[in-house]
């Protein structure tokens, strides 16, 4: 996970310096988030996917031993 938020701070570094280059303020609002934020977002969502992952099966497995056994 670390490498990929490494991957996107160097990505938001660029796209600002694009979006600060654009001739418009609207356009450089869009450009940074359709070149910067929204694939930074992706890349997140699926660089999380093994640690929300992870979580859920350990909160399934805590659930599965608090429940009692059957009725025994």
């Amino acid at each position: 996970m670390s490498f990929a938020l490494i991957i996107v701070i160097g990505w938001l570094y660029v796209t600002i310096l694009v979006a600060a280059n654009e001739p418009s303020l609207f356009v450089g609002i869009l450009s940074f988030l359709f070149y910067g934020a929204l694939p930074c977002g992706l890349i997140l969502y699926f660089a999380g996917a093994k640690i929300r992952r992870q979580r859920r099966q350990y909160r399934e497995a805590v659930a599965a031993k608090d429940e009692p056994d059957g009725g025994a």
